[in-house]
C-alpha cells in the first residue's frame, strides 16, 4: 500500500510534567464538486488521534492507532468515508494526543528518553473517486490549520486535564471560521515501517453504575464493585469554572483509598504522585459530558473531589469497561462458586490487560511484559479470540530483537529492558505465542513470520551458556509467596536452563511444521545439550531432587521432561514431599505455578491441585477471594502486607487447568493435528458437576460431567471429523469396563473402577 508519509504537527513544542502543551486541533476544508463513487481515508497519529469528517467522528476506538515503537512500526488505520462527504465545502478535523510519541509518564522505563520523542504528529491521505472515474487526493500538509484544544494535558499513565471553558463549538464543521488559526508545520517522519493495524480494536463492553457512593475526605468515593480497566464518563450540570478531580485506584483499606501500590518508584518524587487522575473544569452551560480522550485507567474506586452533595449522585459517574474486541471461545463452570469466581477473575484480568497487546497491569505500567504473555498465551487462547492481536504484537517482538538476538523485557520499548527485565522465562513469548496459535488455531503463519527471529534467538541462547553449559542470564521465578520478588528459591540456573530446553523443544516443533530442516536440527541439538547439562549438574539422582529443593525446581524439571520416564514417579514423589512440607500450600513463583497444577493432574493428583488452588487460607487463590479480590493479584502476600498490583494476569493459567484437566478438554494434545482432542476429565471429589466448552477450528467441543448416585454421567460433544480419545482418570472406568476409547459424541456412564 502507498502510505501517506508527509507528517505535520501543530508545533515542535511538547509537554512534560512541568510544561503543559494542549492537545492540538488540526483542520482543513476542501471542495467536493462531483458525485463520489468511493472515498477512503488512511491516517496515523503519533501518539494518538481522533479524526472527524464534517463534524462526525470516525475514530475506530480509543487509543488509536496501535501503540508501537515508531522507530520500528508506524500503524495506520483505514476508513471508508463516502457516506460522510457532501457536495460543496467539506472539512476534515484531527485532534492529537501524546500517546507513545511523548510518553513522559513512563520515565521509569526511559520512555522520556526515547529517541523518537517529539510533539504529536499525524499523516493522512483522503482519496476520492468520482462516478466518472476521476480521482482526487487530499494529503496532510501545511494547508492544515491548527489551534490548541481544551485538552490542556494528556498522558497515557497520568491522565488528562480538560477545560471545557475553552471549547470551540463546531471546530470541525464546514462553516467554522478558522481564519484565526495558524498553519500546521512539517514534522520529521518517524523511522518505522508502515502498516495497517490488524489487531482487534478496543471496545466498551460494559457500562457499570457504582454500587455505592459515600462521603470521603473532602469529596466522595465511588465504588464500582469490580477491579477492571477503562475510563469514567462524567455527566454533570456544573457552574462555570467548577474544577473536578477524579482519582482512580484499586486498593481501599482502613478507610483510605491508596494509590501507592500503582506507583513504580519513590512516592516522594512529585512525578510519581501524578498517576491516574482526570481533571475537568466545567463550562457551566447546562449538562456537560466528559470522557477522557487519550488515556485509560485500572481501577475499582474513584475519589471525586470538587462536586457538591447534590451533584454526587450515582448517575454522575459511569464506568466504561474497555478491552480488545474479543469473542469468547472457551469457558468453564462447576458446582463450586470459588472455582467459578476464579474463572471470572482470570477473564477480568485478561481483558483488563489487553488493550492492543497483553500488558502486565492496566494502571501503573501498561507495559507489554514478555514474561507475562509467555505465561498467559495458552489460557488466553483457550478463552478468547485473541490470536490476531497476539500476532500483531508478535511482529513488534520480532522488530525489537537486537543484533545479538536478545529480546527486551517490555515491548514496545525505547531500548529499556535489555540490561534488566528479560531473560529466557520472559523471552519465551517469542516462541510461545506462535506455538500456541499453531497448536490451538492451526495457523502456522505467525511461526513463519517469526521463524528467523526464533532461530536467531536460539543462537543467542547457545552463546549465553556459562562454563557449566547452563544458562543464568535473566529474571527468575518471580513472585514466590511471601518473599521479595527478586529472591528466588529456585536458582536462576535451574529456571533459565529448564525454560531454554522448553523453548528449543517448541522451536523444533515449529521448524518441523514449517519444513525448516536445518533450523529444526539446530533446535534439537541445543535442546539435547542443555538437557544433558541440566541432568548432570542440577539433579541429585540419589534423592531425585533438583537443585533448590523447592516446588518450582522440582515441578519444572518434571513438566519439561528433564527426568527420564522411568525416573518421573520418584521425582513426583519428591514433589509431593515438598508440597506436604508446606502443608499442601503453593510455594512457587510464576514459572513453577505455570505447570504445577498440570503436573499434579498428570500424576492423578487433581484433587490436591484443586485443594491448593481454592483453599481459603494464605497462600492460595481462594485466599484472594476471601480478602475481596475481583481480579487476579500480582503476588501472594500475607494479610497486612502492602500489595502490589491487584490486576495481573500471569497467574491465570488456572483457567487453562480447569478447562483441560477438570472438564478435560485438551485440544491438539500432541501438537500434531489441530482437529484432534483428548477428553480426559478429572472428577474432583469436592465437585458435583463441572463442564467446559472450547471453539476449535473444526467447531465447538463441550464436556460436562455430574455425579448421579455414585456414578458419573459424562456428556461429550465434538464436531464432525474431529479425532482423538476419551480417557478416564485413575480409579474410574466406562460402564463397559474400558478406561479409554476412540472419541465420539454422546453421553457416557462412568463408574468407580473394580478392584483386582
Amino acid at each position: 500500500m502507498n502510505f501517506p508519509i508527509h507528517f505535520i504537527c501543530a508545533s515542535s513544542e511538547y509537554a512534560d510534567f512541568d510544561r503543559q502543551v494542549p492537545a492540538p486541533y488540526l483542520r482543513r476544508s476542501f471542495p467536493v464538486a462531483k458525485e463520489i463513487r468511493s472515498a477512503e481515508l488512511v491516517i496515523t497519529g503519533l501518539g494518538f488521534y481522533r479524526v472527524f469528517l464534517n463534524g462526525t467522528e470516525l475514530t475506530k476506538c480509543i487509543l488509536a492507532p496501535y501503540i508501537s515503537n515508531p522507530d520500528q512500526w508506524i500503524y495506520y488505520d483505514r476508513y471508508e468515508v463516502k457516506q460522510y462527504l457532501r457536495p460543496g465545502k467539506n472539512v476534515i478535523g484531527v485532534m492529537l494526543g501524546n500517546g507513545m510519541q511523548n510518553c513522559f509518564g513512563g520515565y521509569v522505563w526511559d520512555f522520556d528518553k526515547a529517541r523518537w520523542r517529539s510533539a504529536p504528529m499525524t499523516a493522512l491521505r483522503l482519496t476520492m473517486t468520482a462516478e466518472d472515474g476521476t480521482a482526487a487526493e487530499l494529503e496532510s500538509d501545511e494547508q492544515f490549520r491548527t489551534h490548541p484544544s481544551p485538552l490542556w494535558f494528556d498522558e497515557l499513565r497520568c491522565g488528562e486535564y480538560y477545560d471545557a471553558r475553552r471549547e470551540l463549538d463546531g471546530w470541525c464543521s464546514p462553516d467554522y471560521d478558522d481564519s484565526g488559526w495558524k498553519p500546521a508545520q512539517t514534522a520529521t517522519p518517524p523511522r518505522g515501517e508502515q502498516k495497517i493495524c490488524e489487531a482487534e480494536p478496543i471496545v466498551v463492553s460494559e457500562e457499570l453504575a457504582p454500587v455505592s457512593v459515600t462521603p470521603y475526605e473532602d469529596g466522595y468515593l465511588y465504588d464500582f464493585g469490580v477491579n477492571a480497566a477503562g475510563t469514567c464518563r462524567l455527566k454533570i450540570r456544573g457552574t462555570a469554572g467548577q474544577e473536578i478531580f477524579a482519582f482512580h485506584g484499586e486498593w481501599y483499606h482502613d478507610g483510605k483509598l491508596e494509590q501507592k501500590n500503582i506507583v513504580c518508584d519513590d512516592c516522594g518524587d512529585p512525578r510519581a504522585k501524578r498517576v491516574q487522575c482526570s481533571r475537568y473544569i466545567c463550562r457551566g452551560t447546562g449538562e456537560e459530558i466528559f470522557t477522557p480522550h487519550f488515556t485509560y485507567f485500572g481501577f475499582r474506586y474513584v475519589y471525586l473531589r470538587g462536586v457538591t452533595k447534590e451533584q454526587a449522585v450515582p448517575e454522575l459517574l459511569t464506568y466504561l469497561v474497555m478491552h480488545g474486541d474479543f469473542r469468547e471461545v472457551g469457558s468453564f463452570s462447576c458446582s463450586d462458586e470459588t472455582a467459578n469466581t476464579l474463572q471470572k477473575m482470570v477473564r477480568r484480568s485478561d481483558l483488563s490487560n489487553f488493550l492492543w497487546f497483553p500488558t502486565d497491569c492496566p494502571h501503573r505500567e501498561k507495559n507489554g511484559w514478555t514474561g507475562d504473555a509467555a505465561l498467559s498465551t495458552e489460557h488466553m487462547l483457550l478463552n478468547l479470540s485473541a490470536e490476531k492481536s497476539l500476532r500483531e504484537w508478535l511482529r513488534n517482538i520480532v522488530a525489537a530483537q537486537d543484533r545479538r538476538g536478545a529480546i527486551p523485557g517490555i515491548i514496545p520499548t525505547g531500548d529499556w529492558g535489555f540490561a534488566w527485565g528479560n531473560g529466557p522465562a520472559w523471552d519465551w513469548a517469542l516462541i510461545e505465542i506462535p506455538y500456541c496459535i499453531w497448536r490451538l488455531r492451526g495457523d502456522l503463519e505467525p511461526a513463519r513470520e517469526s521463524g528467523t527471529a526464533i532461530f536467531r534467538y536460539l543462537h543467542y541462547i547457545a552463546r549465553q551458556r556459562n562454563s557449566r553449559g547452563l544458562v543464568a542470564i535473566g529474571l527468575g521465578d518471580w513472585c514466590t509467596p511471601g518473599r521479595d520478588s527478586d529472591q528466588y528459591k529456585s536458582p536462576l540456573e535451574v529456571t533459565d536452563t529448564a525454560v531454554c530446553v522448553q523453548i528449543a523443544q517448541k522451536a523444533a516443533l515449529l521448524f518441523g511444521a514449517l519444513g525448516w530442516d536445518e533450523e529444526r536440527r539446530f533446535a534439537l541439538l541445543l535442546q539435547s545439550e542443555l538437557r544433558e547439562q541440566f541432568r548432570s549438574r542440577l539433579i541429585d539422582f540419589s534423592a531425585m531432587t533438583v537443585v533448590g529443593a523447592c516446588q518450582t525446581s522440582q515441578v519444572i524439571a518434571i513438566a519439561f521432561d528433564l527426568f527420564e520416564p522411568a525416573e518421573k514417579a520418584a521425582a513426583f514423589a519428591r514433589l509431593k514431599e515438598l508440597i506436604t512440607d508446606r502443608q499442601n500450600h503453593i510455594d512457587c513463583g510464576i514459572i513453577g505455578m505455570r505447570v504445577l497444577f498440570h503436573v499434579l493432574s498428570d500424576f492423578d493428583e487433581a484433587d490436591l491441585a484443586y485443594e491448593m488452588m481454592t483453599r481459603p487460607d494464605y497462600p492460595s487463590y481462594g485466599n484472594w477471594i476471601e480478602r475481596g479480590a475481583t481480579s487476579l493479584w500480582e503476588d501472594f502476600q500475607p494479610e497486612g502486607h502492602e500489595p502490589h498490583s491487584l490486576n495481573h494476569h500471569f497467574f491465570g493459567d488456572i483457567s487453562s487447568w480447569m478447562i483441560q484437566s477438570v472438564a478435560g478438554i485438551m485440544p491438539n494434545p500432541r501438537a500434531e493435528d489441530v482437529n484432534s482432542v483428548r477428553i480426559a476429565p478429572h472428577f474432583i471429589r469436592k465437585l458435583s458437576h463441572a463442564g467446559a466448552q472450547y471453539d476449535s477450528p473444526a467447531g465447538k467441543i463441550s464436556v460436562r460431567w455430574e455425579r448421579r448416585g455414585g456414578k458419573i454421567v459424562l456428556a461429550v460433544q465434538v464436531p464432525q471429523g474431529m479425532s482423538g480419545t476419551l480417557r478416564m482418570p485413575r480409579g474410574w472406568e466406562l460402564s463397559d469396563g474400558l478406561g479409554e476409547i476412540p472419541l465420539a459424541s454422546g453421553e457416557f456412564c462412568c463408574s468407580p473402577a473394580r478392584l483386582g
